[in-house]
């Protein structure tokens, strides 16, 4: 049995307004209220993307990023995106990108017949140890990870069927929170005891991060 179900996502941001435009456009959302944090609303509570208001700007590489679904790249560039390592450029199936503030996220060109309304189909998450993190994960959402060339895979505990959450071994250290982060509802006391920490807790909410600190939220599961 999950110790957790998926909730929603959270996008950390300067400029709150900036931010909410880019992002639903992007992953194909409605700003259905623009007052910080701001709400990013689509077919289901499952598909909500808050955008937090903070006062830190991004510092260093992202150690959780976004995959997108898209048409063409310039397309997300005219919405405000900048190119840093295009496909041709790296042999990679996906050009490497960074929204308005400097985010990393990863875009992919699909024929514009196949290009989902919601276009947000990853988290990649940097690791010490994808493996280990992975199992984690998936003991927690109660799914078996699967591994291709060492990345590490769980499918179906997000959104969709098709949302992945990608685990990926990287030789930078982390060194500041995560400016993308999701929300779950389940069981603070039994996280804790699968090895979560407690970071601090909020009238609705607590905030725990997972064996390698990367920080989420606990809702309290209605059932």
């Amino acid at each position: 049995m999950s110790a957790v179900v998926w909730q929603d996502l959270c996008v950390d941001a300067l400029d709150v307004d900036r931010m909410s435009q880019f992002w639903a456009a992007v992953i194909g959302l409605d700003v259905a209220d623009p007052a910080p944090p701001a709400r990013l609303s689509g077919p289901t509570g499952r598909h909500t993307v808050w955008v937090n208001q903070v006062d830190r700007p991004r510092r260093a590489k992202n150690r959780t990023h976004l995959d997108i679904d898209c048409a063409s790249i310039d397309d997300l560039v005219d919405l405000g995106a900048t190119v840093t390592a295009p496909a041709a450029q790296t042999g990679l199936g996906w050009t490497r990108m960074v929204d308005p503030e400097g985010n990393d996220f990863c875009a992919f060109v699909r024929d514009p017949t196949e290009v989902p309304a919601y276009r947000l189909h990853g988290i990649a998450v940097d690791c010490d140890d994808p493996k280990m993190l992975a199992i984690w994960w998936g003991e927690v959402f109660g799914v078996e990870p699967t591994v291709d060339d060492d990345c590490w895979t769980l499918t179906g505990v997000a959104v969709d069927d098709r949302m992945t959450f990608d685990f990926n071994a990287v030789p930078e250290p982390r060194t500041e929170p995560n400016r993308v982060h999701w929300d779950v509802r389940g069981d603070v006391d039994r996280l804790l005891a699968r090895g979560a920490s407690r970071l601090w807790d909020m009238p609705k909410w607590t905030v725990l991060a997972d064996p390698e600190g990367n920080e989420f939220c606990v809702f309290r599961d209605p059932h």
